[in-house]
């Protein structure tokens, strides 16, 4: 992400008012450090409580308070029409996609400019990401609950020391990134320090050094500006692009692509199949809607099963199959997942009588790896940085490609 069409002319400062609408009590050392940077920018907060989702308000918005603004700072709530912003130029998200305002018609009907804070969930994403992974591939549910049993270790011939004497650390192993955006740059810079070989995937070419930049945010000292971790870039929007990338002996895959119409149901049953050739665990940071969720737990169970009766599985019926994934899928059993973790679901919050709750070797949190306390700062900087290319009439980062989704 990142980049995007040129800004509006440079335009007088004293123009602008800034309007920030956000579920938490205002940020005032933010717009102080904001007033001092840009002092002529009139600032109004408007605090906006939600339902138990992020995306859904409890209230609604008074649709006068956008008649001046020229700029606007929010989650997931924007004007109802575009009559009610006549002045609006510029509307800046907190999140790091834009899916959930798609079928607005300020995102469909208008020219307003969006852009995003795409970047600055990397760190802490990174961090869930690699805490679920040896969460599972270290067995530390099995030693906590040692720890509460007060028990030093396993009883002598018990099976769960055998568990752990089997443990692979990640040296070696290769890590897929679906969507080397921002948070998966950061993931594979933890990675490639673990030792992993990392390999990419991205829907448009990336041949030359510069289109394998990171244009957008990025917290300093994190991720991959020059693109240089993968050993191999793969890229495509078909189904025989992915499972070419997907066939590459990934043991451990991570999804970070934005949700688009292209993207949903990204993974289903073919996908999940070539990815049980080496029993791949599965990280989704992205939408819960890019996995086929029942096809996730039907590979789930078939590791399970395969592992505790050690019998082979058959191969799936041709008719989930491409020719590409035929053709790989030829010599291997369906030996399934070996685990998964999940930030996100489809629907959320998931049901409490979900099946996905039961599905084996499972680890599901609820949206929850992209906060922490920098959270909103990061949020206001990506901000910051367009306003200062706003004045100056310079491109502007994180800008939203409508035609892409994203």
């Amino acid at each position: 992400m990142g980049g995007g069409p040129p800004s509006s002319p440079s335009r007088d400062p004293p123009s602008d008012h800034l309007l920030v609408v956000l579920p938490f009590p205002e940020p005032t050392a933010i717009f102080n450090r904001i007033r001092r940077r840009f002092p002529t920018l009139k600032i109004t907060y408007y605090r906006l409580l939600f339902t138990s989702t992020p995306w859904i308000p409890a209230t609604r918005v008074p649709p006068e308070i956008y008649a001046t603004a020229t700029i606007l700072v929010t989650l997931s709530v924007v004007p109802p029409t575009p009559q009610d912003c006549p002045l609006l130029e510029l509307i800046h998200f907190t999140s790091a996609g834009t899916n959930h305002v798609a079928n607005t018609p300020i995102y469909k009907d208008t020219d307003i400019t969006l852009t995003t804070s795409s970047g600055i969930h990397g760190p802490q994403i990174a961090e869930w990401v690699l805490m679920t992974a040896l969460v599972h591939s270290h067995h530390y549910n099995m030693l906590h609950t040692w720890q509460q049993e007060r028990r030093w270790g396993a009883n002598r011939g018990d099976n769960e020391d055998g568990v752990l004497r089997r443990l692979q650390d990640k040296v070696g192993q290769r890590l897929g990134v679906l969507g080397y955006g921002s948070i998966g740059r950061q993931v594979a810079r933890v990675a490639q320090a673990m030792g992993m070989d990392v390999i990419a995937y991205t829907a448009r070419p990336r041949e030359t050094p510069e289109s394998k930049r990171d244009h957008g945010f990025i917290v300093p000292g994190t991720g991959d500006p020059e693109g240089k971790i993968p050993s191999a870039w793969f890229w495509g929007e078909s189904k025989q692009d992915l499972a070419r990338f997907l066939a590459q002996d990934i043991d451990w895959l991570i999804v970070s692509v934005p949700l688009t119409k292209e993207t949903e149901h990204m993974l289903g049953e073919t996908e999940f199949h070539i990815l049980g050739k080496r029993n791949a665990f599965v990280s989704n940071i992205s939408r819960g809607q890019i996995l086929d969720q029942q096809a996730l737990i039907r590979a789930l169970k078939s590791y399970a099963d395969y592992s505790s009766s050690s019998s082979t599985t058959t191969t799936p019926s041709s008719e989930f199959l491409t020719s590409t994934a035929e053709e790989l899928l030829s010599h291997h059993p369906r030996p399934g997942l070996r685990g998964a973790a999940l930030d996100v679901t489809d629907p959320e919050p998931l049901p409490k009588d979900d099946p996905l709750w039961d599905a084996p070797n499972c680890i599901i949190t609820p949206h929850i790896s992209g906060l922490g306390a920098a959270y909103v700062d990061r949020c206001f900087e990506v901000l910051e940085v367009n306003l200062e290319r706003r004045e100056r009439g310079d491109k502007l980062i994180n800008v939203v490609d409508r035609r892409r989704g994203y």
